[in-house]
């Protein structure tokens, strides 16, 4: 049995489409149990293996994340932290402010002994619809080689627990394949994972060909990850707006939209992030999954999922005898 403790009350559609995820998710699978935490009051759901606790506060999106969780210890996001610190859940979920998020996984879950810097970790779509792991995304502007070498060594392990890849292809970010290449951090990032026998290193990768499944696992710093991943998003969407409008541009386009209707869906759901769960703390003695602010039911559906299948890996386990004792 995995326990989860899942705040009730982040995001935009809170609490409406978390109840209904969690619903879903109890009912197919026996073996989860839920700690929800919130409103009481706006909890419609009853179940034999759903506990609820009852909050009286609320961290807004717009709120100071390292201030809210400290004066707002009331609130789902940092209760259900909590029952992750205290061992009542294997890990947490939350749709809330993602600052106050992860300000709740480093001084309440806490970080692994030997792990300087959690990362931020996304898996993003590709054309074969397989995807790859993407990290940091956020979680850390500024790194030193050494954290980014720590990165790919956390990336590894979740790409093979998480997303079921026998020996992952880990590759650096950066602005060219050569070896040589990039600035002062990636070069010297490239030789230390370069000697890592913890992990297959396949080398550098650019970002045109992300998407092309060049590697099964992507690092780089916080500040680049980030951006990278919000052009992606843009892009998606704008490629999306551009298609929609072509196809409704004429009665023939239209018509041809309907022949392609399956196909076109088939396509939609390779590039939906709903598909992939949400973004782990990576690096924490807990686990800790931040689904998107905007979700629907379907994606904070696969957040649960996903944060069920750490649990039932082990994951943290295995970071702390991996990582965590190799730089302890």
């Amino acid at each position: 049995m995995v326990t989860l403790a899942i705040d009730m009350m982040g995001g935009d559609d809170a609490p409406g489409i978390v109840l209904e995820a969690v619903e879903q998710a109890l009912n197919d699978f026996p073996d989860l149990h839920i700690i929800l935490f919130g409103d009481e009051a706006q909890c419609t759901l009853k179940h034999d293996r759903l506990d609820f606790r009852h909050t009286i506060e609320e961290i807004e999106m717009e709120d100071e994340p390292v201030r809210a969780i400290k004066r707002k210890k009331d609130s789902s996001m940092v209760r259900a932290a909590q029952a992750v610190k205290d061992g009542e859940a294997s890990g947490c979920v939350s749709a809330g402010n993602t600052g106050a998020l992860m300000s709740a996984g480093l001084f309440i879950v806490g970080r692994i002994k030997g792990v300087a810097r959690p990362a931020l970790v996304v898996t993003l779509p590709t054309v074969s619809g397989k995807g790859f792991v993407f990290l940091d995304v956020g979680a850390n502007a500024d790194a030193k080689p050494e954290h980014l070498l720590q990165y790919a060594q956390l990336g590894n392990i979740y790409a093979e627990k998480i997303r079921g890849i026998g020996a992952p292809k880990v590759a650096l970010l950066n602005i060219g394949t050569e070896a040589k290449k990039g600035n002062s951090l990636t070069k010297a990032t490239y030789d230390l994972m370069k000697a890592d026998p913890s992990f297959y290193f396949s080398g550098n990768v650019e970002a045109k060909t992300l998407m092309e499944d060049a590697a099964d696992v992507v690092v780089t710093d916080g500040f680049t990850g980030n951006m990278v991943l919000k052009n992606l998003e843009g892009t998606a969407k704008s490629i999306g707006k551009m298609l929609k409008s072509t196809l409704m541009a004429s009665f023939k386009n239209k018509l041809a939209a309907l022949v392609l209707k399956k196909d076109l869906s088939n396509m939609s759901k390779k590039m939906d992030y709903a598909e992939y769960g949400g973004s782990v703390l990576l690096g924490l003695d807990g686990i800790v999954v931040k689904a998107h602010g905007s979700s629907n039911a379907r994606a904070f559906y696969s957040a649960i999922r996903q944060a069920k299948i750490a649990g039932e890996q082990h994951i943290v386990e295995v970071m702390k005898e991996t990582v965590g004792e190799q730089n302890g």
